[in-house]
């Protein structure tokens, strides 16, 4: 007899039907395989499954136990085949009934005292159970986390004995209810920062069109202070949003007991990252730290110290929002849409070219270390602003007026605007923000009046900007305009948004002459 039994594969944030069939042939010596390209993982199933038989006092047949898992060239990886192998094994030994499983998926890793264990995934194998008409049977510590799927039936045993008794009627499994929501740890107030108003302005310029931003200054100037603080001026998820956010959290195994939170990721990786851990992949290819901030932000710190080619394989995600791990024998995609956030010093050796404790080697240090980041990943960034060394005067004035609140307030009006602005054309909340406006809704939002396209006409040749800068201009221009209310985008828009935008290391004169 043949025993059956569903589980899944993940690929990506997706997970695709696998069918394990488990056979039992006789042979005068007893072996057991799996075969279906499995990996190093799923291969160690069977000690894993036979040590858990013996754990809960069950010994396998004397005979060639073999399980097919299909389609046979579809990779198979993880851990989470263990619990699938041994109810399909279970079945065919008669031990429950043969059609106990039909209606059902399972995953989860198997202890040797036969205890089992949570893995990765269970969100978006319940999402996939549910619409394949399933129900999924998953790990207790994972039970929390499934349930969040919605209308899916659920059982998550803690042991392989209590699964068994439950599907034998002696014991009843009750469906796991969803885990905590919560609105997250909260972020620091945006008033602890003294000082840096220019900053400060762009940061809410960022936070209201989804900008990506980066700070250029001293070290100690408050770089990192203001990144930190840019969760807390942005809304928290949708519910799309946090169904998009937790499916890549669950691939990754971070998503504890079930529990998650509408504030937005921040992901702040260090710089010594390699592309796979920015971008995703290695050996079974997991979201890396872009994927990880989706619907959120990316903060690298340290900007030219990360390689280059770390930081060029960003390029593609910021815009289409969306990663491409290609491997020898498959492709997977995880989203990555988010906002990226960085901070640089101008030099080396960290203090420029001006001031106290000047560098010595300005300008020339400062161009080599900022042309470490390359022109087309400067050209994705929207807004570049400088943040000048504190004074002690800066510091010992009291705490600003304003803080985060305020400035979400206003933040929140401006992407209000947004919404209803893209409702009109049947857009997303998420894809009716400014930095992604493109085609017909730039065209209808973001056309400035005749003085402001003179000036942007005038900087692009004075600039050659590229196609990209002039699109991310005009984008910045509107977001600017959203935060005054202003329907129109004005002149004074466009040389705001302007000043914002730097493709390499220049002075600043050249836009300041320009929009005087």
């Amino acid at each position: 007899m043949v025993a059956r039994v569903v589980t899944l594969a993940f690929d990506g944030v997706d997970a695709r039907r696998v069918d394990v069939e488990v056979q039992l042939v006789a042979t005068p010596q007893g072996a057991f395989s799996i075969v279906g390209l499995p990996d190093k993982a799923v291969a160690e199933s069977r000690e894993r499954v036979r040590g858990a038989f013996a754990g809960i006092g069950l010994s396998l047949p004397p005979k060639k136990i073999i399980a097919n898992l299909a389609p046979a060239d579809l990779p198979k990886e993880g851990s989470h085949f263990d619990l699938p192998i041994a109810l399909a094994l279970l079945a065919s030994m008669g031990v429950i009934g043969p059609d106990a499983l039909d209606g059902w998926a399972a995953i989860g890793e198997l202890g040797l005292d036969g205890q089992i264990a949570g893995v990765g995934g269970a969100l978006p194998a319940a999402v996939s159970a549910a619409s394949m008409g399933l129900g999924l049977i998953c790990p207790e510590t994972n039970g929390p986390e499934a349930a969040w799927a919605g209308d899916v039936r659920l059982l998550a045993p803690r042991s392989l004995i209590s699964l068994i008794n439950h599907f034998k009627g002696q014991q009843i499994l009750t469906a796991p209810k969803p885990g905590d929501m919560s609105e997250g740890k909260g972020s620091p107030d945006l008033r602890d920062v003294k000082g840096q108003e220019g900053a400060k302005r762009a940061l809410e310029i960022a936070a209201a069109g989804g900008h990506n931003l980066l700070f250029i200054g001293q070290p100690g100037s408050g770089k990192s202070m203001l990144a930190q603080r840019l969760p807390g001026l942005l809304p928290p998820l949708t519910p799309q949003e946090l169904l998009e956010t937790s499916m890549v959290w669950s691939v990754a195994g971070l998503i504890e007991r079930g529990a998650l939170t509408r504030e937005r990721p921040f992901r702040a990786p260090h710089h010594s990252a390699s592309m796979a851990a920015l971008t995703g992949g290695g050996h079974r290819a997991k979201p890396g730290e872009a994927s990880l901030a989706h619907n959120g932000v990316l903060f690298l710190d340290e900007l030219p110290e990360y390689s280059p080619q770390a930081l060029d394989s960003l390029r593609q995600p910021l815009e289409t929002g969306e990663i491409m791990v290609a491997r020898a024998n498959a492709h997977i995609r995880y989203p990555a849409r988010f906002q990226l956030v960085a901070a640089m010093n101008p030099c080396r050796c960290g203090m420029g070219g001006a001031g106290k404790g000047a560098c010595g080697k300005a300008p020339r240090c400062q161009r080599d270390y900022q042309n470490r980041v390359s022109g087309p990943l400067f050209d994705r960034i929207d807004l570049t602003i400088d943040t000048p060394p504190v004074t002690a005067a800066d510091m010992a004035l009291p705490p600003p007026a304003e803080g985060t609140a305020e400035v979400a307030a206003r933040v929140h009006r401006a992407r209000a605007l947004q919404t209803e602005r893209g409702a009109a054309l049947g857009l997303a909340a998420q894809d009716a923000l400014n930095a992604r406006l493109s085609g017909e809704a730039l065209e209808s939002f973001a056309a400035p009046d005749a003085d402001g396209k003179a000036l942007l006409t005038k900087a692009a040749e004075a600039t050659a900007m590229s196609a990209r800068g002039w699109t991310r201009t005009l984008r910045l221009a509107r977001t600017i305009a959203d935060l005054e209310h202003s329907p129109k985008i004005l002149r004074r828009h466009i040389a705001e948004a302007l000043m914002y935008r730097r493709t390499t290391h220049r002075a600043e004169q050249t836009f300041s002459a320009m929009t005087a």
